[in-house]
C-alpha cells in the first residue's frame, strides 16, 4: 500500500482511495501502540482520503480465486522444427554460339555444390533454365534431399512451375512436366 502511494501520488491525492481488505488495516495503522515503522507509515498515508472496508466474500470472485490458484497451464508441445531445405540456385544461359547453364546446391549445413553446364544442343534462354531446373533436381535427388528451395531468375520458368503461367509450347510443358514429375519425388518442394 505504502509503494503504491508513493509511486501513484497525484492520483492518491486526487481521488479518494477505497481499500477492501480482509485485514485489520485501519486498526493497525490508527492504533497509538504501533512500532515505529508503522508509525511513519500511518503518517505518510495519513495525508489521503483512504477508507478500508470489509472485503465481502462474492461467490463470482470466490470462483475465479479457485481457479486461478489451481488451475495450472498445459504444458506447451515444443514446435516442431521444420526440416531445413537445400538450396538449388540455377541460371542458364544461351548466346548464338552456344547454350549452358550453371547451377550451386547447397546443403543445410552450407556445404556447396557448383556445376557448370555446356548443352550440345541449341537452346532458347527458357529452355536452358528448365534443363538447368531439370539437372539440379536430378542431383538433389542424388545428394538425398527431400527438402527443395529452388531459386531462379526466370520470371516465366518460376511461374509456370507454381501454375500462375499458363504452358502454350509443347517443347515448355514437356519440360514442365519433367520438372513436376521430379518434384513429386520430394517431400517438399518451393521455388522462387
Amino acid at each position: 500500500m505504502i509503494i503504491a502511494a508513493r509511486r501513484l501520488r497525484p492520483y492518491f491525492q486526487a481521488h479518494s482511495i477505497k481499500v477492501l481488505t480482509y485485514q485489520p488495516l485501519r486498526r493497525i495503522l490508527h492504533c497509538p501502540e504501533s512500532s515505529g515503522r508503522l508509525i511513519q507509515w500511518s503518517i505518510e498515508l495519513g495525508e489521503f482520503d483512504i477508507e478500508y472496508k470489509p472485503r465481502i466474500a462474492i461467490k463470482a470472485q470466490v470462483l475465479a480465486d479457485f481457479l486461478a490458484e489451481y488451475t495450472y497451464p498445459e504444458p506447451e508441445e515444443p514446435p516442431k522444427e521444420e526440416p531445413k531445405s537445400w538450396i538449388l540456385q540455377v541460371d542458364g544461359s544461351t548466346t548464338r554460339e552456344a547454350s549452358g547453364a550453371g547451377l550451386v546446391l547447397t546443403s543445410p549445413k552450407g556445404q556447396r555444390l557448383s556445376y557448370a553446364l555446356k548443352f550440345e544442343f541449341k537452346a532458347t534462354n527458357n529452355e536452358a533454365e528448365y534443363e538447368d531446373l531439370v539437372v539440379g533436381l536430378d542431383l538433389a535427388k542424388d545428394v538425398g534431399a527431400n527438402h527443395v528451395l529452388a531459386k531462379s531468375d526466370s520470371q516465366l520458368v518460376v511461374g509456370q512451375v507454381l501454375g500462375e503461367y499458363t504452358v502454350k509450347e509443347e517443347i515448355m510443358q514437356k519440360y514442365l512436366d519433367k520438372v513436376n514429375a521430379q518434384i513429386a519425388k520430394l517431400q517438399s518442394f518451393n521455388i522462387v
